[in-house]
């Protein structure tokens, strides 16, 4: 067969091959080898934007106390820590703290109003919903880590349709008084659920942070969240700007 016949041959075969067998979907370099098997999330700040819709409830319980209602750049500042963090620093920036009887009422004032509008305004991250899917596609157990009450952390993820990614949700109630971010118990916890394994966890204030130092695992900062410091003084292991960045961050600390 002449050269040019032949070359023919090939080129009509090979067309045929590529049209009945698509190329397969890349596969990211190390997909098997990821280096950790758990992956820990604070939520408040960290995979969820929840901002407005904690604003909105700690304003309902200021006007309830009859205090002024605090403004958007001042109320985002105020997150982390839990609903009562939250509210003690909005009670002491709208003229100082209450009795213990009357700061537990209007505790259970924002909560319950929260917990009625949990996710009128909050969302994923951006980025978020394609990093937790991959992490999932490499095998790694996904947990979340969180200083709110576990119901609602529960009922804001059942919200968003997130809940069925997570193999656990620990709240700063999950464990009882004393157990909460920044001591290390919870992260512990997260670990036993799994069975073990190497962990590491993302998060966004100086509760997460220092938790997991004490349980020593990485830390992974997400600098879009509520953070309570600047960023390089966190003391994470690595910072991101982004959820497209988490993943590669986590390979390096890996």
């Amino acid at each position: 067969m002449a050269s040019g016949a032949l070359e023919s041959v090939i080129e009509q075969a090979f067309a045929t091959y590529c049209l009945r067998f698509p190329p397969l979907r890349a596969i990211p370099l190390g997909m098997n080898s990821f280096p950790f098997d758990i992956v820990g999330f604070d939520l408040d700040g960290t995979l969820v934007d929840t901002h407005l819709d904690l604003a909105t409830a700690l304003n309902h319980a200021l006007g309830v106390a009859g205090r002024p209602a605090l403004p958007p750049d001042t109320t985002r500042s105020l997150i982390g820590g839990g609903t009562g963090k939250m509210l003690e620093r909005g009670l002491t920036l709208t003229g100082g703290m209450v009795s213990d009887d009357e700061f537990e009422r209007l505790r259970d004032t924002l909560v319950d109003f929260y917990e009625d509008h949990i996710a009128v305004h909050s969302r994923l991250y951006p980025g978020g919903e394609a990093m937790l899917a991959e992490l999932g596609e490499r095998g790694v157990k996904l947990a979340v880590v969180t200083n709110k009450f576990e119901r609602l952390a529960v009922k804001l993820l059942d919200a968003l349709e997130l809940s069925p990614r997570f193999y656990t949700v620990i709240g700063g109630d999950t464990l009882g008084p004393g157990r909460s971010k920044p001591a290390p118990d919870m992260l512990d916890e997260m670990v036993r659920r799994a069975g073990g394994g190497r962990a590491a966890f993302a998060g966004d204030t100086s509760f997460d942070t220092r938790a997991a130092r004490a349980a020593g695992l990485p830390c992974v900062l997400a600098a879009f969240g509520f953070l309570d410091a600047p960023a390089g003084e966190l003391g994470a292991d690595a910072v991101i700007d982004h959820f497209d960045e988490l993943i590669p961050a986590l390979g390096r600390l890996g």
